[in-house]
């Protein structure tokens, strides 16, 4: 990709903007966004004003005209994401003002590159501009009450002879930069952007942020339904939650229904390899913590699994002084 071409009006010269060119970034996402519902899981717009209350955080959700952003429009927000963390362990400098190619966007997100991918695209900005969020969410080590739209400004900056964009300009909240920046995201399967209904992309998402790599996360379908964002009657939702389970295509995880009105959680390669991953010690997660103070140390234990999968899975004589060292350098201070 070229240089950045600065929006117009939109307060940062051309020297603030950072340019995503880092190609194949792992997909992150951040933790708020995870946990809460931030996003609608409808296809039609949803113009209700959504309030949430959950665990001494309050959120309310008003949304434009348009609608509120959809779960689907998150993958803009997830690409953006992505970028800033590759340049953040590249030791290259950042800037919530970004330049990028909309072909990319699409490409990395599993998108279709026709006219109408980029019209939904329009759409998608559109709809993150105008959802405006208030709520007390600590991000980094920050708590405040305040009110901010999902993303702050958007423009196209070039567009093709045929009126489509091809490169646009992208300001993010400064409660979302500040979350990249504290390194508070998470890793996400690719296969995620493969998942086409609303209700399984947030289910990955709350197993990915609750579960990790512990051996089980256990959820009520009451609370599940709180934390998902659906407004589907208990009763639908459970029969949709069943399906889910029936189709079991959630990427690393399997979910089952147990006695109680429970919903079990398991990721597939604890249930695969029991005997084989390494365990780390509770102290060792405690430190960990310590070494890496506002990230979720069941993501950091995902992460370091992978690696140690990717490096072939060798003996280790001390898995708690791996993990720690594995922390320290990568994500200590």
């Amino acid at each position: 990709m070229s240089g950045a071409v600065p929006a117009q009006g939109g307060g940062a010269s051309q020297g603030d903007f950072f340019v995503c060119d880092f190609f194949a970034a792992v997909p992150k996402h951040d933790l708020a966004t995870m946990e809460h519902p931030l996003f609608s899981l409808s296809t039609r717009p949803d113009r209700r004003i959504l309030e949430y209350t959950h665990n001494g955080t309050d959120i309310r959700i008003t949304p434009s005209v348009k609608g509120r952003a959809t779960i689907f429009d998150a993958d803009i927000l997830i690409f953006c994401i992505s970028q800033l963390m590759a340049a953040i362990n590249a030791g290259k400098p950042t800037s919530r003002h970004l330049t990028l190619t909309a072909h990319d966007l699409l490409l990395a997100t599993g998108r279709e590159t026709s006219g109408d991918g980029y019209r939904r695209l329009r759409d998608a900005f559109e709809r993150l501009v105008g959802t405006r969020i208030t709520t007390n969410i600590v991000t980094g080590e920050a708590e405040t009450t305040s009110g901010f739209g999902l993303i702050e400004a958007w423009e196209i900056v070039r567009q093709s002879r045929a009126g489509r964009m091809v490169r646009v300009s992208v300001t993010l909240s400064e409660w979302l930069y500040r979350a990249v920046l504290s390194k508070s995201v998470l890793t996400l399967n690719r296969d995620y952007f493969s998942l086409r209904r609303p209700l399984e992309r947030r289910m990955y998402e709350l197993a990915r942020k609750h579960c990790g790599r512990q051996p089980v996360w256990r959820v009520s379908v009451g609370t599940l339904l709180k934390k998902s964002g659906s407004t589907s009657p208990r009763r639908v939702f459970r029969a949709m939650l069943r399906d889910i389970i029936a189709r079991d295509g959630l990427p690393d995880y399997s979910a089952s229904e147990v006695p109680g009105d429970l919903i079990e959680i398991r990721p597939r390669e604890v249930i695969e390899r029991p005997d084989r991953a390494p365990q780390i010690s509770t102290q060792a997660m405690d430190q960990a913590r310590s070494l890496a103070p506002g990230m979720d140390v069941y993501a950091l234990q995902a992460d370091w699994l992978g690696v140690w999968t990717a490096s072939g899975q060798p003996a280790l004589r001390s898995p708690d002084k791996a993990f720690l060292g594995w922390v320290k350098k990568h994500h200590g201070g």
